[in-house]
């Protein structure tokens, strides 16, 4: 019973903040969108 205990005690740190995964994850998106965006009418320059 006490290998239980301290096994439901064991924490892992996150390397940052947990907001700043959401930042980055929509940062990331937005950069994707874009991207996206610039090759929109590729094929009907011409």
């Amino acid at each position: 019973m006490r290998v239980a205990a301290e096994a439901a005690e064991a924490v892992n740190e996150l390397p940052f903040e947990p907001w700043v995964f959401g930042v980055g994850a929509f940062v990331g998106l937005v950069a994707m969108m874009l991207i996206a965006y610039a090759f929109k009418s590729v094929g009907t320059r011409h």
